[in-house]
């Protein structure tokens, strides 16, 4: 034989006898008859012919065989029984891309080995890649079957990821009801509560996907109805709430249950849901959750960062400021660990580093600092942030410069910065056409605006931000071309519909059709604090003062931002309602007394507050 066919011969022999580990039994314990006894000896199950045809098996594969490699295996496993070499035939078959020969394999496992779980969960897995997602049913009421009682409510857990990529989610609902309803029915004797509310909890899960958000805030219901302090039942209903509103009284349901459950587990839900409400632009409603969590589960020190960024948002920096210094003290203190426990409690694949966080705190104490217009403090904290965050150093910088009247080298600082990527000549246009309109130059924004479109055609970002300075400088034929081009390129993205509805509201002209579009964003966003605005706004310029004032109030609840005071307020007041009006624009004053929109809804309807 030449050396090279030894070779091969000796490199399959290894990968053999790696792979059949299976038969050398383990030892037994030494008997008690004697101290360091010997076990007594137990001979392999591997016999010679036994041995050859795994060899042979693996000489195949090793040679680009997977065929006969499999043929091999798979007869090898039946002779034996044993579920390694019948997981090692379903593997070679899926390493040939043969998706009907590996769900032979796994059946003829499963038939071998009927008390096998993973026999079982192979065949599903199989199948749902074949896209047979109804052959499922009887494979999955098995596999539940065979899992002990006490571990039953996670395998059913994590029935909803066996799914994830199949197409068609309403198939996969269908089969998930077959299975897990008579679980979440308590159909099925002696079976724990716990099992019934994870049913409910997969099942609203399918539902979801499945885009039937009314059926799963059913399971949800239900789920909580059996236990009213599960967690998995919290989360479900955070995750229904951007389509389903009622959802939300679940997630309330459970932070106020008695007796309350754990406060690492409410926090956690809790931190779950403030990333949502923020998300939804709630800022108001999501900082008393923080405030909760800061004070109950002080572990989660990233609360500390959300919290802070979210008090810069509703203009309170000195809030954001003490926010924002507590997290960087517990992070002196030696508390990365327990922000990292904190990121994996609430499952945050989108957890950043140590040092992205850091950073992100920096900036933050810059902003804040920049809102109270101490330039000098706000320098103070761009100076620690690393050199890599470049771009971003350098516009907050170029912001400072032109709230001092140094809008020229505000200009010239973001012009100098070096393009090290490709998106960054675009960002750097972006940044000098926002330091022109924060300061309201905006014939010069649009002229850089242009410019940028020129480059980038069909930007979406770049022609939408074209279209509010056309607004701006009431050139309303080029804003509207420009917001059509938008909704034709992007016809999912709101802000373009919104931006167009408003400023036909905004300017009383074709009402109807204002509204028609700024519906269509809220379909497209529901919730958003600044559409419903827009929505209240336009029922106003249409005459329906008590629809608008209801909108209004929805929004300023949500976000108490000074535009949507503005407006909130003069409903209230033409209204006859003054005293509240004057209250809102009061508190919308203290926030922010810069506000062009406040200040000019005040002038015009001649309020001295």
């Amino acid at each position: 034989m030449a050396p090279f066919r030894f070779a091969v011969l000796a490199l399959a022999a290894s990968s053999v006898l790696a792979a059949t580990a299976w038969a050398q039994p383990a030892p037994a314990e030494a008997p008690a008859s004697g101290p360091g006894a010997a076990a007594p000896v137990e001979n392999s199950v591997l016999d010679a012919p036994l041995f050859y045809q795994l060899l042979i098996g693996e000489m195949e594969l090793s040679q680009g065989d997977a065929g006969t490699s499999y043929q091999v295996l798979l007869d090898a496993a039946r002779k034996t029984r044993d579920e390694r070499l019948f997981r090692r035939a379903t593997e070679v078959a899926l390493q040939a891309q043969a998706g009907e020969q590996a769900l032979d394999a796994a059946r003829a496992w499963r038939q071998a080995v009927p008390g096998s779980i993973d026999a079982h969960r192979f065949e599903v897995q199989l199948l749902v890649a074949l896209n047979r997602t109804a052959e499922t049913v009887q494979p999955l009421r098995a596999t539940l079957a065979l899992v002990p009682p006490a571990q039953r409510p996670a395998a059913i857990g994590s029935l909803p990821g066996y799914f994830s990529r199949t197409t068609d989610r309403k198939a996969t609902t269908a089969v998930l009801e077959q299975v897990l309803l008579p679980y979440a029915e308590q159909r099925s004797a002696g079976e724990p509560q716990a099992t019934a509310v994870a049913a409910w909890v997969a099942l609203g899960r399918s539902r979801l996907a499945a885009g039937d958000a009314a059926r799963a805030l059913d399971a949800a219901r239900r789920g909580q109805a059996l236990s009213p302090r599960s967690e998995a039942v919290a989360l479900l209903a955070i995750e229904l709430m951007p389509t389903e509103q009622r959802a939300e009284s679940l997630v309330t349901a459970f932070l106020e249950a008695q007796p309350p459950a754990p406060a690492a587990t409410r926090s956690a839900v809790r931190l779950v849901y403030a990333r949502t409400l923020a998300v939804a632009q709630r800022y108001a409603d999501a900082a008393p959750q923080l405030e909760a969590v800061t004070r109950d589960a002080p572990q989660f020190v990233d609360a500390w960062l959300t919290l802070g960024a979210l008090r810069l948002e509703l203009k309170q920096p000195a809030e954001a400021e003490a926010a924002l210094r507590e997290y960087l003290a517990r992070l002196e203190a030696g508390s990365e660990a327990a922000s990292t426990e904190a990121a994996d409690a609430t499952q945050d694949e989108d957890a950043a580093t140590p040092m992205q966080r850091l950073t992100q705190a920096y900036l933050l104490l810059a902003q804040a600092a920049e809102q109270r217009r101490d330039f000098k403090a706000a320098e103070g904290w761009l100076a620690k942030v690393d050199s890599s965050q470049a771009l971003t150093v350098q516009s907050r910088r170029a912001s400072l410069l032109a709230q001092q009247g140094k809008l020229a080298e505000a200009r010239s600082l973001i012009r100098a910065l070096p393009e090290r990527q490709p998106e960054d000549a675009r960002s750097k246009l972006l940044v000098e056409a926002q330091l022109l309109r924060d300061q309201k130059q905006w014939s010069e924004a649009l002229g850089v605006l242009t410019e940028a479109n020129d480059r980038y055609r069909d930007d979406t970002d770049l022609l939408y931000e074209q279209a509010m300075m056309a607004e701006k400088l009431d050139r309303m034929t080029e804003m509207e071309q420009l917001l059509r081009r938008v909704i034709a390129l992007k016809p999912q993205q709101p802000q373009a519909y919104n931006a167009l509805g408003y400023s036909l509201a905004d300017r009383n002209q074709r009402l109807p059709e204002a509204r028609q579009l700024i519906i269509k964003a809220l379909e497209l966003s529901p919730g958003d604090p600044f559409l419903i605005d827009s929505l209240g706004w336009v029922e106003y310029r249409l005459g329906n003062h008590d629809e608008a004032i209801r909108w209004l109030r929805q929004a300023h609840g949500a976000r108490p931002d000074t535009e949507i005071a503005a407006h909130l307020g003069e409903v209230l007041w033409v209204s006859g309602r003054r005293d509240e009006a004057r209250r809102i624009w009061a508190e919308a004053r203290a926030r922010d007394a810069t506000n062009d929109v406040l200040k000019e809804t005040l002038a015009r309807l001649k309020v001295d507050l």
